[in-house]
């Protein structure tokens, strides 16, 4: 009886590290994520965002969809270049998107965030 307690607690084991690996090897590719990559994914945020996935308040307005949008394609990304911030209606921020992209290629490659916010200041 002793035995067939083990052996489920070894294939839970056995499933948690290789989704851990598996995850932890997507999540640093051999190269930064490349600009149409971004677009691409930003493309099925805002498709997500449309079918209603978001909630109302992503549909209410063009920079809500924007912000949402961006949250989408990357929370961490998005707390730390927009979080305390957001865009407003009207703004375009080139520096922040920039960081934004930024951010999103350090990501990739599993990078330190650190010194992403501000680096693009002049």
């Amino acid at each position: 009886m002793a035995g067939t307690r083990k052996f489920p607690a070894f294939l839970l084991l056995t499933f948690v590290l290789t989704t851990y690996f598996s995850v932890t090897a997507l999540a640093k590719s051999p190269r930064p994520i490349t600009d149409e990559e971004i677009k691409e994914k930003k493309d099925v945020c805002y498709a997500d965002i449309e079918s209603g996935l978001w909630g109302w308040k992503c549909k209410w307005s063009v920079i809500e969809k924007e912000n949402c949008a961006l949250r989408c394609l990357s929370p961490v990304c998005y707390d730390l270049i927009y979080g305390s911030d957001p865009l407003e209606e009207g703004e375009k921020d080139y520096i922040r998107s920039q960081e934004f992209k930024y951010c999103m290629h350090k990501l990739s490659l599993g990078e330190s965030l650190q010194g992403v916010k501000g680096s693009f200041d002049y």
